[in-house]
């Protein structure tokens, strides 16, 4: 009876009926995890989102051809642009990383509670708010962080886009979707691929079954989302000729998907150039305004001999790679991709599985040596694909009783996971899609797992 009585003020209380103050704890911890890692050194990806930033500032954002670099969509640079306009301190920018973080845990949560109790969506966003993975990027200039918030906000405005009960209200979150979605491919552009491609299926769709409206409703969403991103696209078609061409980047991973080396599995390694290894950018420290620093940071993590195989194996496609600029680099890439794969359709396989090792656990790279922090990925995301496994039967079974949102999301999940299976990726790329995971299986076990446990 006191149990009870506590959980009735628990619930009832102030501070729980806000999210914003029931899961403040969370931005304290995040804000206190980036002031203690952050650092004026930049590396990896963070070099790239930093001179994008400062190219936008000086009025363009690839060189012009045939130098064209489109390594990285313009959602982040966009974002951090005022930051270094103002030359704001540096961490003022990492911060925002904390914000995002816990934002999602609150969007998380709101869109729970239109398909679970209270409770259970407070454990689910216990279980996302404490998620390990999420802080691998948390204290560093890489948009992972807008992008998880930005997918849990996709989340909300989806579930409130097709609340049956709020019909008159929801054409504000069909277009509030459709930008939310838009942005997230500007920052992550595999999700522009994804966009094109439910596009066309979902138009397919609504021709051969006009009567479900909800068809209609998602190739709204999507058409919104791609005139989100129309201004990019008529950009990089006016620097390549090419129609929707989101970047330049993506035959570099095809490529080391595609790796035919024994011993290699499908991850990406430093490109050699000439006699020496270029392991991070050729940045120039003058170019950051001296507001940071420049640091080669990849050397440590890598076994003896990396470098030694990297040129015994790979520079003879360099030599005719780095003939090359821009989309013809690109190109480049993607022809011995297809070569490689033609050639050892097997060893694409293996490496195809270390991919989705990858994805999951993080596991397992080239070159690299055994690291503890690893053991720390197994909990949470074993859990997670043990759970999806488990939902997944309900899932099929009861598939036409399944709300439509989730039905919506479930594809968008497929697709992306599907892709990025195909490159070379991280657990990072699963983590992005965890928020939208996790409200499935809190569905799922809402309305089909019943877990009892015996007295003794």
């Amino acid at each position: 009876m006191q149990f009870d009585k506590i959980k009735t003020i628990f619930k009832n209380s102030r501070i729980t009926r806000n999210p914003f103050l029931l899961f403040l704890p969370f931005l304290l911890l995040y804000t206190g995890f980036v002031s203690l890692l952050h650092s004026n050194t930049l590396w990896g990806d963070e070099i790239r989102h930093y001179i994008s930033a400062q190219d936008l500032l000086n009025g363009f954002y690839s060189p012009a051809p045939p130098n064209i670099s489109l390594e990285t969509g313009p959602g982040y640079p966009l974002l951090i642009l005022p930051f270094l306009k103002f030359h704001l301190p540096l961490i003022c920018i990492k911060l925002l990383n904390a914000v995002f973080q816990y934002l999602s845990i609150i969007f998380l949560f709101k869109a729970l509670l239109h398909v679970v109790s209270f409770r259970t969506a407070l454990i689910f966003c216990l279980f996302w708010g404490s998620y390990f993975n999420h802080l691998d990027f948390i204290a560093f200039l890489y948009a992972e962080s807008l992008s998880i918030f930005l997918t849990s906000l996709l989340l909300f405005f989806i579930i409130k886009a097709f609340n049956k009960n709020e019909l008159r209200n929801t054409r504000k979150y069909f277009y509030l979707a459709g930008i939310t979605l838009g942005y997230l491919a500007l920052t992550k552009v595999i999700f522009g691929y994804i966009i094109i491609f439910m596009l066309i299926c979902t138009g397919l769709l609504w021709i051969i079954s006009r009567r479900s409206a909800n068809y209609g409703r998602v190739a709204y969403i999507l058409l919104i989302a791609f005139a989100t991103t129309s201004p990019y696209l008529i950009y990089t078609y006016q620097l390549t000729g090419r129609i929707f061409y989101w970047g330049t980047s993506g035959g570099n991973n095809l490529y080391w998907m595609s790796n035919p080396v024994k011993g290699e599995y499908g991850d990406w390694l430093p490109t050699p150039k000439s006699d020496s290894i270029l392991l991070i950018s050729e940045a120039i420290e003058t170019e950051t305004k001296s507001i940071v620093t420049i640091k080669n940071n990849s050397k440590k993590n890598y076994a003896r001999g990396m470098a030694d195989s990297i040129r015994l194996h790979h520079q003879k496609d360099f030599e005719i790679i780095n003939s090359y600029k821009g989309v013809e680099k690109d190109d480049a890439y993607k022809s011995i991709m297809i070569s490689n794969i033609k050639s050892h359709p097997g060893k694409f396989m293996i490496n195809w599985i270390s991919n989705v090792g990858r994805i999951l656990f993080n596991y397992p790279y080239s070159y690299t040596y055994q690291k503890p922090t690893t053991l720390l990925r197994l909990p949470h995301n074993g859990i997670i694909v043990i759970l999806m496994i488990c939902c997944l039967i309900p899932t099929l079974v009861h598939w036409r009783k399944i709300i439509f949102p989730i039905r919506f999301m479930l594809f968008f999940i497929l697709i992306y996971l599907g892709a990025s299976s195909l490159g070379s990726a991280e657990t990072r790329m699963f983590t992005v899609v965890v928020p939208m995971l996790l409200f499935w299986i809190a569905f799922i076990i809402r309305k089909s797992i019943t877990i009892k446990i015996k007295e003794w």
